[in-house]
């Protein structure tokens, strides 16, 4: 059945809904407990990672010459555990340096490191990092679903989930579907429509006057999108339907891609590229290899930890979880991706 809103405002698309829940008063990013007691991101899984994103920024430090001032943007920052995980790996020399912010809607964590900069926005221009980790997925998407008529229409929801079919898709997110995510005709396709988080990363890309932005995600790509979507919901470690009441995440994966090209055109430098966190963590040392046997002689505590250490790498870029992750990176005033 077709409808539309009613004049009470119960029924709305997914975008609208979905930013109150999350980002509203009282909403899911705004608990105190923050991302980190419902799900498990790569920043929490081990300080390997946090390790080479301090190595990305150093190989960024040296080819912007070693400024006398060095950006860190931690985008979607939780409660910080990323951008201290980094200031804590940098060498002596580079951290003297860098400027660390932190951009995120949560109050500033009472502990935090005095050094970071915490606020609600990237600040006006950056020369160094930005790093958007699991950011883009919480960028609230409409989403369409093809009518029994072929047609795709916009999906409203009420605030206990359940939903209905809205007017038409038109204009740029129509464009959008045409060129990204082009619907079938068969009733019950679905599509998040990405166009919001193009144009979010694209303003955060503008932001770079010179140096390197890399959204790692949850993705796909053209020719490969999932049928029916991808919009979920999580809630205490756990999948969940996604229901627009404050209650749970709600999440969509990001079409990497889309985004690429919208940055580029926002951008100067060498072109984007994309990686699996797989192939990106490797080129940074990150390898999960064993530790030799001869070492649990030599050194039986160094062996233990460096075998957790693998146990922690090969996690962060096992096929079938975090290693499938997209990895953007978006090069700006520069001639090469320092990766």
């Amino acid at each position: 059945m077709t409808k539309e809103p009613g004049a009470e405002n119960e029924w709305r698309g997914w975008r609208a809904a979905t930013e109150e829940a999350l980002y509203g008063p009282g909403g899911f990013y705004r608990r105190p407990e923050g991302p980190a007691g419902h799900f498990r991101t790569s920043v929490h899984a081990s300080p390997l990672f946090a390790a080479a994103v301090a190595r990305l920024l150093c190989r960024v430090d040296e080819a912007l010459g070693r400024p006398e001032r060095l950006d860190f943007a931690d985008l979607g920052a939780g409660r910080g555990e990323l951008v201290t995980g980094v200031l804590a790996a940098l060498p002596a020399d580079v951290a003297a340096r860098t400027r660390a912010y932190a951009v995120e809607l949560a109050d500033r964590p009472a502990d935090l490191d005095e050094r970071i900069d915490w606020r609600d926005e990237l600040p006006e221009s950056l020369t160094g990092l930005l790093f958007a980790n699991e950011w883009l997925d919480n960028v609230p998407v409409d989403v369409a679903e093809t009518d029994p008529a072929g047609v795709p229409r916009h999906v409203l929801v009420a605030p206990d989930g359940t939903e209905q079919l809205g007017h038409p898709v038109d204009g740029p997110a129509a464009d959008w579907l045409a060129r990204w995510w082009p619907l079938p005709a068969e009733p019950g396709a679905r599509a998040e429509i990405g166009l919001p988080r193009d144009l979010a990363w694209a303003a955060a890309v503008r932001r770079i006057e010179r140096g390197l932005a890399v959204a790692v995600d949850y993705t796909h790509t053209l020719g490969a999108r999932p049928p029916f979507g991808t919009l979920t919901g999580f809630r205490e470690g756990r999948e969940a339907a996604p229901v627009p009441d404050g209650s749970c995440d709600i999440t969509a994966h990001v079409a990497l891609d889309a985004c690429a090209a919208a940055g580029a055109e926002a951008s100067t430098g060498a072109a984007p590229r994309l990686l699996t966190q797989r192939e990106a963590l490797r080129a940074l040392d990150v390898t999960g290899a064993r530790p030799p046997l001869t070492l649990a002689t030599a050194d039986p505590v160094g062996y233990v930890r460096a075998l957790a250490r693998a146990g922690e790498a090969a996690e962060l870029t096992a096929t079938g979880g975090l290693g499938d992750f997209g990895w953007l990176l978006q090069p700006v005033g520069l001639d090469a991706t320092p990766l």
